[in-house]
């Protein structure tokens, strides 16, 4: 397969991706970014200060493991949240993609320091599990990559305390697959609440439902494997 189409492919991924967060509203102004790791060893990266409705492929930049840019239009460098996309790919070589957003919802989640952490939801339950709050980190410094790194090996979805959600995935597409699963168990998990509660599902048909992660070929980390299987 043609390198060069890969590459064309995977640029017009991330535009699609920013234009949908854009839509939904997951995003404003210049909030969010999204990146990929790319082959070589380097990385495709939102721009800073730019709408992600405005994304387009050449607006892109191309960056090294040190955040340092290869290729972009001039004045373009990635966002300075970078650090916490490739304290993401540092941590797990089977990371393609990182996505960061405030959808409303599940940020809502975020800002009140409420996890979403029961298992009540058939189709939650086998794409992500529990979603962590991670704690409390100034962005732009090393202290939110250090907050999400202990959450880095069971989860593939996290809500950033008081900033909004981050999600990673074999790819892009998975990456913000996984967005869209957060916030939509966000809306539901609040409705449930205000009908009185959800009610978790037994401990055998959550087992029954992860084990076929398998079946349906879903990819990345769970923290069910742990929480539910009696490991240490």
């Amino acid at each position: 397969m043609d390198k060069s189409l890969d590459l064309t492919q995977i640029k017009q991924e991330i535009c699609d991706v920013c234009h949908k967060m854009w839509q939904l509203g997951w995003v404003a102004a210049n909030d969010g970014n999204v990146s990929v790791r790319l082959p070589d060893g380097t990385f495709l990266a939102t721009p800073t200060g730019i709408s992600k409705s405005f994304i387009t492929p050449e607006k892109l930049v191309r960056i090294n493991e040190n955040g340092e840019v290869l290729e972009g239009l001039e004045g373009y460098r990635p966002s300075s949240e970078i650090k916490m996309h490739l304290r993401c790919y540092r941590e797990r070589p089977d990371i393609g993609g990182v996505v960061h957003a405030h959808p409303p919802t599940a940020t809502g989640y975020a800002v009140a320091n409420k996890p979403l952490d029961d298992y009540s939801m058939i189709e939650t339950v086998i794409a992500i599990g529990s979603v962590p709050v991670t704690p409390y980190g100034t962005p732009s410094t090393d202290e939110v990559p250090e907050a999400i790194t202990p959450y880095l090996q069971e989860h593939d979805v996290m809500l950033l305390q008081n900033h909004g959600a981050l999600t990673v995935g074999a790819d892009v597409l998975t990456a913000y697959y996984r967005m869209e699963t957060l916030e939509l168990f966000a809306k539901i998990s609040l409705t449930a609440h205000l009908l009185g509660g959800a009610q978790e599902l037994s401990r055998a048909n959550i087992d029954r439902l992860i084990d076929m992660r398998s079946q349906y070929k879903v990819t990345g980390k769970h923290p069910g494997y742990k929480k539910y299987s009696g490991e240490t």
